[in-house]
Parts: C-alpha cells; sequence; structure tokens
C-alpha cells in the first residue's frame, strides 16, 4: 500500500462563494425521530431505577456480580445467570473534583465524581455518579455512601434517578 497521499479533485465552497451567489447551498431542518431497546440488562436495570432498587447479574462462569447488568461477563466471557438486588449503598472506589462542566464552561462550584462500588457486587464493579452533601476535602476513598433518590413522581428510569450518593454519615447527623 503506497503512502502517498490521495488528492480529492475539486474547489472547495467558502464563504465567499456562498456571498457572491455562484453555488447553489441548500440547508434542511430536520427533526429526528428515533427509538431503540436497552435489551435485557439495562431495561430490566433502568425500570428498577424508576422504583429506587439497584439491579445487578452474577456470572455463571466467574461468580462476579455485575452492576450495572450485563447479559455476558467481559471477564470470563460466559452468560450471566441470575438477577441480584443489590442496596443503594457503597463506598467510593476513586474520585474526582472537577470546577469544568462538560461543554468546557468553568464552574463556581465544584462537582465530584465518583466511581461508587455498590454493596452487593462484585469488589470493584460499580456506577460513575455524583457525590452530595458532602465538601471536597472531606471526601475520601473508601468512604460509606447512599443514594439519593429523585421523589417517585420524578423518576423517569434513568441513571439520573439517582440525583447523587452523599456520605452515610451525614444520615445520622441530619
Amino acid at each position: 500500500m503506497s503512502s502517498k497521499v490521495l488528492k480529492y479533485p475539486g474547489v472547495e465552497v467558502g464563504s465567499r462563494e456562498r456571498e457572491n451567489g455562484t453555488h447553489l447551498l441548500t440547508s434542511y431542518r430536520t427533526e429526528l425521530k428515533y427509538a431503540w431497546s436497552a435489551g435485557v440488562a439495562t431495561g430490566r436495570y433502568l425500570r428498577g431505577l424508576k422504583r429506587a432498587e439497584i439491579w445487578g447479574r452474577t456470572c455463571y462462569g466467574c461468580g462476579r456480580t455485575l452492576v450495572p447488568p450485563r447479559m455476558y461477563c467481559e471477564r470470563c466471557f460466559k452468560p450471566t445467570s441470575r438477577w441480584v438486588k443489590l442496596e443503594d449503598t457503597g463506598r467510593v472506589v476513586t474520585y474526582s473534583v472537577s470546577y469544568v462542566n462538560a461543554d468546557a464552561s468553568r464552574r463556581k462550584e465544584p462537582i465530584i465524581v465518583a466511581v461508587i462500588e455498590i454493596d452487593g457486587a462484585s469488589p470493584l464493579v460499580g456506577i460513575l455518579h455524583t457525590l452530595g452533601e458532602v465538601e471536597p476535602d472531606d471526601v475520601k476513598v473508601g468512604m460509606k455512601v447512599r443514594a439519593v433518590w429523585k421523589d417517585e413522581r420524578d423518576r423517569e428510569g434513568a441513571i439520573t434517578d439517582i440525583r447523587y450518593f452523599r456520605p452515610l454519615k451525614a444520615e445520622a447527623d441530619g
């Protein structure tokens, strides 16, 4: 195979061509509607979140309990075999304090994002979510946390049905 760079024929149409009307440019406004299946594992997981439940699946081969649930284990490639209702508690495995939004704009108040190892799941298996009711300097790896759920009427079957995780200590204090 040649490493030669191929040149494409034609001329780039730029703002000058647009302005002087030498090229016909057409734009369309579309409204795309689509639907997809979440699949067996994710579908049940999302329905559980709507009921303030966290569901996982246990692997037939290696015995790990996975959350979010999967139909096949990515470690041993065996099918998962059993649904497990998990606690809405866990521990912080790792975390990051961010002063930047998803669109790269600056935040006045930080957001704390953490990987939460869910109680009842296998070690180091968990979900990425935010922490609340805690100051950045007070977050520690290993800190026990509990999910804070949206009101039942506001849940829609999404990971955002969990508003955030708060330290278990905060429950005892407040």
